[in-house]
């Protein structure tokens, strides 16, 4: 019996979100909204999207001794995650830079701060959490190291999620673990260099060529590709139309949502459908973990 549906390893930010009527060329300065400081960062975006649909959901990041840190521990309480895994000091939170253009879309940068103090370590130190775990996700918000020894920590019977952002290099050990692998064409592009293809199946075949067990790839708003098992069945997931106010966090509620379905028993092409809504949903409000649905609000629609 497991205690939790869903262990996220990975980041907390404190998201400064300013909305612009165009991102700026460079060398060029704009004038944007009033500064929104909301909670943030891969990890616990996930956390809370999937425990706002209902999954037992636990949490290991880092964050600081400060304002930000208290910040992102009392939005996940909020939301119902497990905050045990959560640890506190090392360097100031994390803290993310993120400009929002009237069609929705964002640019984001990100300093670290205590995400890349998430070591190793502390991952061996949360054996418990992960043995009661029935599926585990990581981002590449924290350092590579650590998302290594989360694979190596994963209990038998245990799933592995991985959305490979921001892209690096994974080694052997991490891709064939991933069930499913879940990129971006961004993401995507970056993993496979030169030898990617023109469309999002060449895409697909050429990552499960490299390991993984199943590869999942976002299309915005048009819906999701999922590819597991061969790399020629492919099937295409088809997302709601609706009006887009903020991206942010999007593909964090996605991500969340598919965990949370595949440790149902849901197969993966199931598990995407009802992801894809998720992301939908998420992407008619502003803000990140403030955006996310319930599953009420989810099948509902």
């Amino acid at each position: 019996m497991y205690d939790y549906d869903l262990l996220v390893v990975g980041s907390a930010n404190a998201d400064l979100v300013i909305g612009v009527d165009r991102r700026p060329a460079p060398g060029e300065t704009v004038l944007g909204s009033d500064l929104v400081v909301h909670p943030g960062g891969k990890g616990a975006n996930q956390a809370v999207a999937a425990a706002r649909l209902g999954a037992r959901t636990a949490l290991l990041a880092r964050v600081g001794d400060d304002g930000h840190g208290r910040l992102l521990i009392d939005s996940q309480r909020a939301a119902g995650v497990d905050t045990v895994g959560m640890l506190v000091g090392g360097a100031p939170t994390g803290v993310a830079l993120i400009t929002v253009d009237p069609s929705g879309d964002n640019s984001i940068v990100v300093s670290p701060g205590a995400n890349a103090r998430l070591a190793p370590q502390d991952v061996r130190a949360a054996a418990s959490l992960f043995q009661a775990s029935r599926v585990v996700s990581a981002q590449l918000e924290i350092p590579l190291e650590t998302v290594v020894e989360t694979v190596r920590s994963l209990a038998f019977g245990s799933r592995f999620v991985l959305n490979p952002s921001p892209p690096a290099r994974l080694p052997a050990a991490v891709l064939t673990a991933c069930d499913p692998l879940i990129v971006n064409e961004h993401e995507a592009r970056f993993i496979l260099g030169d030898s990617a293809g023109p469309a999002p199946e060449d895409w697909a075949r050429a990552l499960l060529l490299r390991g993984p067990r199943s590869v999942v790839i976002t299309l915005g708003a048009a819906g999701a590709l999922v590819a597991a098992g061969s790399t020629n069945s492919f099937v295409r997931v088809a997302s709601p139309q609706v009006d887009v106010v903020d991206t942010t966090g999007a593909g964090d509620a996605f991500t969340a949502a598919l965990a949370w379905r595949l440790g149902l028993g849901e197969d993966l092409a199931e598990a995407a459908a009802f992801a894809v809504r998720v992301g939908a949903a998420a992407v008619t409000r502003p803000g990140a973990q403030e955006s996310y649905p319930t599953a009420e609000e989810v099948f509902a629609r």
